[in-house]
C-alpha cells in the first residue's frame, strides 16, 4: 500500500466552525429582516384585491344603472343573473381582521345606509333603499385601517 504523508504548511480543506457559526448568524439576521416585509408584502396585496373588487362591483352597478333607467339591482347578487355585469360577486378580504368573504352581503334595509352603517363583519355593504342618499353605493363593511391607516368604510 501507497501511504500520504501531510506536506510541512499544508492545510485541511473545508470550512471552520467560526466560519459557518458567522453564516449561519447572517442568514438568519436576513431572514428576521425580510420575513415580516414579506407578509406586510401579502398584506396590501390582499388588500389591493379588495379594492379592485371594489372598483368592479361599482362599475358593474353603473352598467345595471344606466341599462335600467335609473335603478340599481335589489340586491348585489342580481348583478351576476346571467353573467351579464358579474360572473360572480368578488371576495372581499381584509387582512387579519376578517376572512375572504363574498357569499353573506350587507345590505342596508333601513334609511341609515352607506357607510355609516357599517357593522364590522368584512362584507359588502350595499345600499338597496332608492329612498336613501347613498342608494346604490357599495362599500367595505370594516370599521378597521388599512396598512395606509384610511378606514376600509372610506373606500
Amino acid at each position: 500500500m501507497h501511504e500520504t504523508k501531510a506536506v510541512k504548511g499544508a492545510r485541511a480543506s473545508g470550512f471552520t466552525l467560526i466560519e459557518l457559526m458567522i453564516v449561519v448568524a447572517i442568514i438568519g439576521i436576513l431572514a428576521a429582516i425580510a420575513i415580516p416585509k414579506f407578509a406586510n408584502l401579502i398584506r396590501q396585496s390582499q388588500e389591493g384585491a379588495t379594492k379592485g373588487n371594489l372598483s368592479g362591483i361599482r362599475s358593474a352597478l353603473s352598467i345595471y344603472y344606466g341599462d335600467n333607467t335609473g335603478v340599481y339591482p335589489t340586491d348585489l347578487p342580481g348583478l351576476t343573473v346571467n353573467g351579464k355585469y358579474l360572473s360572480v360577486i368578488p371576495n372581499s378580504t381584509i387582512p387579519p381582521y376578517h376572512a375572504a368573504t363574498s357569499v353573506d352581503v350587507n345590505q342596508t334595509t333601513a334609511g341609515s345606509g352607506g357607510p355609516g352603517a357599517a357593522s364590522d363583519l368584512g362584507e359588502w355593504l350595499y345600499d338597496s333603499m332608492s329612498t336613501d342618499g347613498n342608494y346604490g353605493g357599495v362599500w367595505v363593511d370594516c370599521t378597521h385601517t388599512d396598512t395606509h391607516g384610511t378606514l376600509w368604510t372610506t373606500y
